[in-house]
């Protein structure tokens, strides 16, 4: 092993915006006091306290959101949901919005965040007994 994952970081032009968003999708702490990090205007952090990665959120003022589906789209985030159909609402009224046309008989949508960034909401199955 040559290291261990630090953090994600998504590139915005609105740090805070960003932030709060997954905040509010995925719980956690905004610019929890970590000296790691050199917090600001142009840098934000989401802690989740479970142990995973920071998601850190990089101000660019040109940036420019992937396109889903473009060659050159780098990566998405999977998100862990009991209840596909609740969720999909509730990112929906977070601000983010739908990028495929969402089969109910599949086990995942597509959505992009405020910020363009593509991610999917997956439906968590329970292990049978």
């Amino acid at each position: 092993m040559i290291g261990s994952l630090q953090c994600v970081v998504l590139d915005c032009t609105d740090v805070m915006e960003l932030a709060s968003f997954y905040q509010r999708l995925l719980g956690g702490e905004i610019n929890r006091p970590d000296p790691q990090w050199a917090l600001g205007d142009s840098w934000a952090t989401l802690h989740d306290g479970a142990g995973a990665p920071v998601l850190a959120f990089q101000g660019v003022a040109d940036h420019r959101p992937p396109v889903w589906g473009a060659p050159e789209q780098q990566f998405h985030l999977d998100v862990r949901v009991t209840d596909l159909e609740a969720a999909h609402h509730a990112v929906l009224a977070l601000g983010a919005w739908q990028l495929d046309d969402g089969d109910g008989d599949r086990g995942w949508r597509i959505y992009a965040d405020p910020a363009g960034h593509p991610f999917c909401l997956v439906r968590h199955q329970h292990p049978t007994a």
